[in-house]
């Protein structure tokens, strides 16, 4: 942001009246360094847990085509500026470090390991630069009681549950196809996230709960991570594939790419599949549900997320109060909601033309 830099010419401004002519020549905007000459140019540095990731990437894209109208709009300069931390928390910090030596106005942060944020804040701290998480969610006690520390996302409790009811109407709607056993109980498996994730925990929590707060008995054949990877879950789904076969008859998966890995598998395997449900909304999984695979998944809003992030961006590039840019929740958090998606609302978020 706008800062102190001295004049590249301020240095002869003592040398006496013979150099004003050359100083008045001297001190043209030739003459300034990059840095002066850019000082209302915004500076926004992404760092991302890994790019490999679908959700995440979709999140990036739309923040970029946003930083790009905001430029047309704002008549200002926006430069974003994204890493990939390759799923390496040391990695991320050394990026961190990049971006503050380098003078970057605002971190947007998407950390590899939650419990890793106080060391990040505190380096953004030190060099008075604001932080925004998003996605993944720092434990509460490094954000609640930090200055310019914000987090963007979804409650991962309300994505469980939502996919939860997925299967839920299923039972009640289609009970006969669903429960192939024929037993009452719904045998099911799950696709967990990484490890200790706040997602992973609380959307195989909720997920199954509101089944069992229905009065549904359910029995968990098996479940693993799948570290959000569709590969890895493949390789885990081609595996229950051959233990349980027809016995499974949901999988619940914490994430779109990790249920896209297990139809990989169900198609490989060539036998009437299981019922299987997402989290996210990423455009395969979309497809994956217009061609009738996927049963259903969970819009998080990538598109809100960006726009959050922005809007709060720009309002602490300003000195704005930013409750008055994004509805911020006890000063510190931009909470999105999530949407249950089937196939009687899915023609609303495919593409124009998409079934």
């Amino acid at each position: 942001m706008n800062r102190n830099i001295k004049s590249c010419c301020s240095r002869w401004a003592r040398r006496g009246p013979a150099l004003l002519l050359a100083l008045a020549l001297l001190c043209s905007p030739g003459c300034a360094p990059a840095r002066e000459q850019e000082t209302d140019t915004l500076r926004l540095g992404v760092a991302l847990y890994t790019q490999d990731d679908t959700f995440i990437s979709s999140v990036t894209q739309e923040l970029e085509r946003m930083v790009q109208e905001a430029e047309v709009e704002l008549g200002r300069k926006i430069n974003i500026s994204v890493m990939d931390g390759a799923n390496n928390q040391t990695t991320q910090l050394e990026q961190i470090d990049r971006f503050l030596d380098r003078g970057y106005d605002i971190l947007l942060v998407n950390i590899v390991d939650r419990t890793a944020a106080a060391v990040l804040i505190d380096k953004a701290e030190a060099s008075e630069v604001p932080v925004i998480f998003f996605n993944r969610q720092p434990v509460s006690e490094d954000i609640d009681y930090r200055e310019r520390v914000y987090y963007v996302g979804a409650r991962a409790e309300e994505g469980g549950a939502l996919q939860g009811e997925l299967v839920l109407d299923a039972w009640r709607d289609e009970r006969l196809g669903l429960d192939r056993s024929g037993d009452g109980v719904l045998q099911y498996v799950m696709l967990e996230g990484e490890p200790g994730h706040q997602d992973t925990l609380l959307r195989t929590e909720w997920s199954v709960k509101v089944l069992t707060d229905a009065g549904v008995e359910v029995e968990k054949l098996a479940s693993d991570s799948a570290n959000w990877n569709r590969g890895q879950a493949s390789a885990k789904m081609a595996q229950w594939l051959d233990w349980f076969g027809p016995e499974i008859e949901v999988v619940f998966s914490n994430n779109d790419d990790m249920a896209l890995g297990a139809l990989d598998a169900i198609r490989a395997w060539g036998n009437p599949g299981p019922l299987v449900v997402g989290v996210d909304a990423t455009a395969p999984a979309l497809e994956a549900m217009s061609t009738g695979e996927l049963y259903g998944t969970v819009l998080n809003d990538a598109r809100g997320i960006a726009r959050a992030m922005l809007d709060l961006a720009l309002a602490l590039a300003e000195g704005e109060d930013p409750a008055l840019a994004v509805d911020l929740q006890d000063g510190h958090y931009v909470w999105l909601p999530y949407q249950k998606i089937d196939w009687t609302n899915l023609d609303q978020f495919l593409p124009e033309g998409g079934r």
